[in-house]
């Protein structure tokens, strides 16, 4: 698949209505994601696997503790990619999910950015592994672009010359911007600005923070990662 021009879709399974809420408009406000459907208990989330036309599913968010059972015992029996996302820090746990399959394992709680840079970790991962046949490097990348949301870190990072514009938009402290800020103020397509602003997410150059409204999806904030 080309993840750059198809969406990429996300099943949730979660019991905490509230926090599948959060992890649904984190998703929706990715440029690239969708979310195909929530679920509260491994019956339900079973059911909207079955109910999924074949191929919709990408990629599940499974919490570990479920009403009717451990969300770990769905990464096997599940035929799309996983990501655990759940409570649980018990170390067991963590090798078992591996074990099974799981790409990822993210403990909570953690603030949106860390969520939406490893599904741009997801992404990258995904556009690396469409070709049939590909090289190590391209093995290495993709590993690490699931591991850290980026480029392997034993290389330097490196950012266009559109991006080097955009974070100089943010050279003053305490600066947040919109996608829509940054589109007018370097003169490029919202869209272009999106992709743009994701991968400096997914680099761990800038932050993203969900801006609720009234209707419709939340807005994404983006300003520096200064690593606190």
């Amino acid at each position: 698949m080309d993840s750059t021009t198809c969406e990429l879709g996300v099943l949730i399974v979660d019991d905490d209505f509230r926090v599948a809420r959060l992890h649904a408009a984190i998703v929706s406000a990715m440029q690239g994601f969708t979310v195909v459907g929530q679920a509260g208990t491994i019956a339900e989330a079973r059911a909207e696997l079955a109910a999924a036309p074949r191929g919709t599913i990408d990629l599940a968010l499974l919490d570990v503790y479920l009403p009717d059972g451990s969300g770990i015992d769905l990464v096997a029996e599940f035929p799309c990619d996983s990501f655990v996302v759940g409570a649980e820090t018990d170390s067991e746990a963590v090798r078992l999910a591996t074990r099974y399959g799981a790409l990822t394992y993210l403990i909570k709680p953690f603030d949106d950015t860390e969520l939406a840079r490893r599904l741009a970790g997801y992404q990258r991962y995904r556009a690396l592994l469409s070709e049939g046949n590909i090289c190590q490097r391209r093995v290495d990348d993709a590993l690490a672009a699931i591991r850290f949301g980026t480029a392997r870190r034993d290389r330097p990072q490196q950012t266009s010359p559109t991006e080097e514009r955009i974070l100089a938009l943010f050279t003053e402290a305490g600066t947040s911007l919109f996608a829509d800020d940054v589109s007018e103020a370097i003169g490029i397509a919202p869209p272009t600005a999106r992709r743009h602003l994701a991968q400096l997410v997914s680099a761990g150059r800038l932050k993203m923070t969900l801006q609720y409204g009234g209707t419709g999806r939340p807005r994404q904030e983006y300003h520096l990662d200064t690593g606190q």
